[in-house]
């Protein structure tokens, strides 16, 4: 198959990784709620875990196809998306982001710990299996405060949901999709990569990450041109600290993951930048448009130097 070829591949399969993620998603969270599980804990599990499903099935099929280095470009690219791009975007197109509850008390301290755990399990570019335990001990931890902090507003929100065979339907179709989406998705990656002579991992910090991330960017868009903006913000925390643990995590006690040095000299450098940021600018609980413009062109930073240090 030719280069155009495999570009088509990539885009159709992540397009298809992103859809059927949706569909899944759907269907679980009403199959979930019609078997009586309380709607907080289907939000927490099911929900909550949703927009960082395409950037975890790719992952895992990435090690299982020997190409684990995509793993932490997924991993590092798409936290840094989410913040520099997805809150960039929604500063701008929003005005503004202002925020009512207080983010710095639990929430912030949460995100930046993942962060920095992140940092500590990756300098020495070695990933151990003890280190991906650390991460699943962290998001249950995660999982554990966003119970805690539901639970209040657990039982306001229950209905009943009734189940037919379109639910079912969905979930199956969902699953085969996630499942082709994910396989393809990573064999094109490999395929241009070997055309073009790039690294996989610049490919993951750039294309997959942006394409994973488009959840997270369309919801954040949507919510600032309603006028609430403050979705975002939980949307990044959460999406970024699900990536940490999860995506990390899970693959990494599948298998041995490979770190490229270039992840390690400026990615995560970068990642941990983008990090303290938000934090400094989380302080006021506000962004400004300017202080969107400026994420934003970071992230455009960030990718002219992908490219030509790989192109």
């Amino acid at each position: 198959m030719t280069l155009p070829m495999w570009f088509g591949v990539f885009v159709l399969a992540l397009i298809v990784l992103l859809k059927a993620s949706d569909w899944f998603i759907v269907a679980a969270e009403k199959i979930g709620l019609s078997l009586g599980i309380p709607p907080f804990i289907v939000g927490v599990t099911i929900v909550a875990a949703g927009t960082s499903l395409p950037e975890l099935v790719t992952s895992i099929f990435a090690v299982l196809q020997d190409s684990s280095e995509i793993v932490v470009g997924n991993v590092v690219g798409s936290n840094i998306t989410n913040i520099l791009l997805v809150l960039g975007l929604t500063a701008i197109v929003g005005k503004k982001i202002e925020i009512d509850f207080d983010i710095m008390n639990i929430d912030m301290p949460l995100f930046i710990g993942s962060a920095f755990l992140l940092w500590f399990c990756l300098y020495d570019a070695v990933f151990t299996k003890p280190e991906a335990v650390l991460c699943l001990l962290g998001l249950l931890i995660f999982l554990a405060y966003t119970f805690a902090a539901d639970k209040v507003e657990a039982d306001e929100d229950e209905e009943e949901v009734k189940l037919d065979w379109k639910v079912f339907a969905m979930l199956v179709a969902g699953g085969i999709g996630i499942k082709y989406g994910a396989e393809y998705t990573v064999e094109s990656i490999i395929q241009i990569s070997d055309i073009l002579n790039i690294a996989k991992d610049a490919i993951a910090l750039s294309a997959v990450a942006f394409g994973t991330s488009l959840p997270e960017i369309i919801v954040s868009i949507k919510a600032a041109q309603k006028g609430k903006p403050e979705i975002a913000v939980g949307n990044v925390l959460g999406s970024n600290i699900f990536n940490t643990f999860a995506v990390m995590g899970i693959p990494g006690i599948i298998g041995t993951l490979v770190i490229p040095e270039s992840t390690i000299t400026f990615a995560l450098p970068l990642m941990l930048a983008a990090s303290m940021m938000f934090l400094i600018m989380m302080t006021t609980k506000k962004i400004s448009k300017w202080e969107g413009y400026l994420l934003a062109l970071f992230y455009a930073i960030f990718l002219i130097d992908i490219f030509s240090k790989h192109i």
